[in-house]
C-alpha cells in the first residue's frame, strides 16, 4: 500500500499497524494545498461474496454516519472522506498532531515518577466527558487504550482516536474476539464480558479505570495479580497511598462483573466532581490486628462531616473490602498466586508476541481439559505453531534476500510473514532500506524504459518494463505501459514489414533486409518476415554476383572464363534484368 494513491488524491506514505477490524495507514493529501497529513483506515475483508460484501457495505455507510456526528466533537478527530474502492472499505479522517499517552504513563513500579491523585482525577475528567459525549451517540469505542488517546500539541487536550471499531450500543459486538486476534497493545484494556459478544456502554470505563491505575502504580493491567476466586483485580494495597474515595471509584470502574461498574460515564462524573482535591493520605489498615465485622452503611442523608452519602458509602465499602479480606489480601500480594484462566489467555498471547514460544505454549497448557478456555487455548497452540513455522520460513528467505541485494524478493517475502510482533520487529531492522532500494531500482528503470520507447525501441522498452517487480509503487504505471508499448510494438512492425516491401519494390534489397532484420521475435508479423528476409538475402546476393561478372568481363585481362560467361550476359540482357521484379526466381550459374 504504501505510495499507492487512492481515489486519486490520499497518497498512502506510512503503515499505522493492523488491527482486529482492518489496517490503518498515514496519508497525505496530494489534492489539497500543502498536502496535509490525514489517517486512513482500510476495514477488514474476509470474504468476497456478493451477499457479504452488500452487508458490509451497508454497515460501512451506516457506521460512517456516526462517525460524522462524533466529529463534532472537539476531542475527537473529524471524519473527512469515505469511499469504497476495489470491493474495499476506507476511511479517511483527521490526523492529529501530538504524542500518545503511552509515552506519559509509568512503567513499572520502580519508575521515577507516578502519576499523583490530582493528575489521575484530572485525566479520568478529561476521558469521561469524551465517553460521555460518544456514548450519547448510541456507540461504544471497544477500544480505549493508551496508544489510542493522543496528546494535542496545539493545547495539550486529550483526543480518542481510532473510532474504526465502534459499535452499536444496541447490539454490541455480533461475534466474540478470539484472543489471539487481539493486539498486544489491547490485552488487559479489554473487559472480559467484550470477549464474548456482551459490550455494553462501561466496557469503555473498564478499559479508562485500567489506565487510570497504571498512571498511579506503575504497573500495567497483565503486571496486577487477581484474586483467583472471583476474578477481581488487585492494585490498592498498603504501599499505594490513595484517597480511599478515589481508589474506590477506581475498583468500581474495574468490577469483573459488568453489572457491579458504575453504569455510565455521567455516574464516574459526579462521583468524581464531590472528590475535594486537597485530598488526605489514605489511611493504612494493619492487617495483623483487623477483625472481620459487618459495616454498618449511614441511611442516605447528609453525614456529620459534610461528605456526601455517595462517598461515605464507598469508602466504608472500601474500608469493609480490606477489613474482610485481612491477611488474606496480604497474602495475595505476596504470594503472587496463578493467574486466572483468563489471565493466562492474555499472559500467553503477550509472551508470543515478545518471541518466547515454547514458554507461550507452556502457558496454554496450563489451563485444565475442564476449563470453558481449554478448546480456545488448543486452537491457539495449533495456530501458533503453524504461524510460527511460516513466520521462521519467510523471515529466513527475505533475509537471505536482503543480503543477496535482492529486494523484490525480500519485500515479497516480509509480505507473507505473520502478524507477530517479534518477526515484524526483525525484519523492520532492515526490509525499510530494501523496500527504499526497491524503488530507486524500479524509478531507474522506468526511466530506461520512457528513454527506449522515445528511440521507437518498444522491445527493450517492454523489458525494462517487465523487470520492474510488482512490489513496487510504480505497478499501476508499469501496467498502463506495458499495454501501451506492446500495441506500439505490434504497430511499428508492421510499418517496417511494409519499408521492406517498399525498398524490395526498388530494387534495394539491401535496404529491405535491414528493415526486416528490426522486426521483433514476439511480434505478430516476425514469420512472414523472415520468409521475406530469405528470399531477399538471395535476391541480394544474386545481384552482387552479377555486378562482378560484369565487371570481370571488362576489367579482367585474362579471358579463362570468357567463354561462359559472355553467352550468359547476353542471355540476361535478352531477357530484360532491367525489368526484374522483387520474388523472381533466381539462377546461379556454374561458371567452372
Amino acid at each position: 500500500m504504501i505510495g499507492k494513491v487512492l481515489q486519486t488524491r490520499y497518497q498512502i506514505i506510512q503503515s499505522l499497524g493492523a488491527g482486529v477490524f482492518g489496517q490503518t495507514y498515514i496519508a497525505v493529501d496530494i489534492d489539497h494545498p500543502g498536502t496535509p497529513k490525514c489517517v486512513v483506515k482500510q476495514l477488514k475483508v474476509t470474504s468476497s461474496l456478493p451477499s457479504y460484501l452488500e452487508a458490509l457495505r451497508l454497515r460501512f455507510l451506516t457506521e460512517t454516519e456516526t462517525l460524522k456526528q462524533l466529529g463534532h466533537n472537539n476531542q475527537i478527530p473529524q471524519l473527512i472522506a469515505c469511499f469504497e474502492e476495489n470491493e474495499r472499505f476506507y476511511l479517511v479522517q483527521e490526523f492529529i498532531e501530538g504524542h500518545a499517552l503511552s509515552a506519559e504513563l509509568p512503567i513499572g513500579k520502580g519508575h521515577s515518577y507516578l502519576w499523583d491523585e490530582k493528575e489521575v482525577i484530572q485525566f479520568l475528567l478529561d476521558v469521561l466527558n469524551i465517553l460521555e459525549f460518544v456514548h450519547s451517540q448510541g456507540v461504544i469505542h471497544c477500544d480505549i487504550k493508551p496508544e489510542n488517546l493522543i496528546r494535542r500539541i496545539s493545547d495539550g487536550k486529550l483526543v480518542l482516536i481510532d473510532f474504526g471499531s465502534i459499535q452499536p450500543v444496541e447490539f454490541g459486538i455480533e461475534a466474540e474476539i478470539p484472543i489471539y486476534r487481539v493486539p498486544v497493545t489491547s490485552l488487559g484494556y479489554i473487559p472480559p464480558e467484550q470477549f464474548i459478544g456482551k459490550t455494553r456502554p462501561n466496557s469503555d470505563i473498564y478499559a479508562l479505570g485500567m489506565i487510570a491505575i497504571q498512571a498511579l502504580t506503575g504497573f500495567t493491567p497483565l503486571q496486577l495479580k487477581i484474586d483467583p476466586n472471583s476474578n477481581e483485580i488487585f492494585w490498592h494495597s498498603g504501599d499505594i497511598q490513595v484517597n480511599d474515595y478515589l481508589a474506590a471509584t477506581l475498583s468500581k470502574m474495574i468490577r469483573y462483573d459488568a453489572n457491579e461498574r458504575f453504569e455510565s460515564a455521567k455516574d464516574v462524573l459526579q462521583v468524581l466532581k464531590q472528590i475535594k482535591l486537597e485530598l488526605k493520605s489514605p489511611e493504612i489498615i494493619d492487617a495483623e490486628y483487623s477483625n472481620i465485622y459487618e459495616p454498618i452503611v449511614d441511611t442516605p442523608k447528609q453525614s456529620k462531616n459534610g461528605e456526601s452519602p455517595l462517598l461515605t458509602g464507598m469508602k466504608i465499602g472500601l474500608a469493609a473490602n480490606s477489613v474482610v479480606m485481612g491477611l488474606g489480601v496480604y497474602s495475595l500480594i505476596q504470594a503472587s498466586p496463578e493467574f486466572t484462566e483468563t489471565q493466562t489467555l492474555y499472559k500467553a498471547t503477550e509472551i508470543y508476541q515478545e518471541g518466547d514460544l515454547e514458554q507461550a505454549i507452556a502457558l496454554m497448557k496450563s489451563i485444565p481439559s475442564n476449563s470453558d478456555a481449554y478448546p480456545e487455548a488448543q486452537a491457539t497452540i495449533n495456530e501458533w505453531q503453524q504461524e510460527w513455522k511460516v513466520a521462521a520460513q519467510q523471515y529466513q528467505i527475505a533475509k537471505v534476500s536482503y543480503e543477496a541485494g535482492k529486494w523484490s524478493e525480500a519485500v515479497r517475502a516480509a509480505n507473507v510473514v505473520p502478524d507477530i510482533l517479534y518477526w515484524q520487529s526483525k525484519l523492520d531492522k532492515f526490509i525499510a532500506k530494501a523496500k527504499s532500494n526497491l524503488e530507486t531500482e524500479s524509478q531507474q528503470l522506468l526511466s530506461k524504459a520512457y528513454a527506449k520507447a522515445e528511440d521507437k525501441d518498444f522491445s527493450s522498452a517492454l523489458n525494462y518494463l517487465r523487470q520492474i517487480p510488482v512490489e513496487s509503487s510504480t505497478g499501476n504505471v508499469v501496467q498502463q505501459k506495458l499495454a501501451e508499448y506492446s500495441h506500439k510494438k505490434d504497430v511499428r512492425a508492421v510499418y517496417l514489414l511494409q519499408k521492406a516491401y517498399n525498398s524490395a519494390e526498388k530494387k534495394d534489397f539491401d535496404g529491405a533486409v535491414k528493415f526486416l532484420e528490426k522486426i521483433p521475435t514476439n511480434s505478430p508479423v516476425y514469420a512472414q518476415a523472415q520468409t521475406k528476409l530469405s528470399e531477399y538475402n538471395r535476391k541480394q546476393k544474386f545481384l552482387a554476383g552479377n555486378q562482378t561478372v560484369e565487371k570481370q568481363e571488362f576489367v579482367s585481362s585474362k579471358n579463362k572464363f570468357q567463354p561462359v560467361i559472355k553467352p550468359f550476359i547476353q542471355s540476361q540482357t535478352a531477357t530484360g534484368l532491367q525489368d526484374f521484379q522483387p520474388g523472381d526466381l533466381l539462377q546461379e550459374v556454374n561458371i567452372q
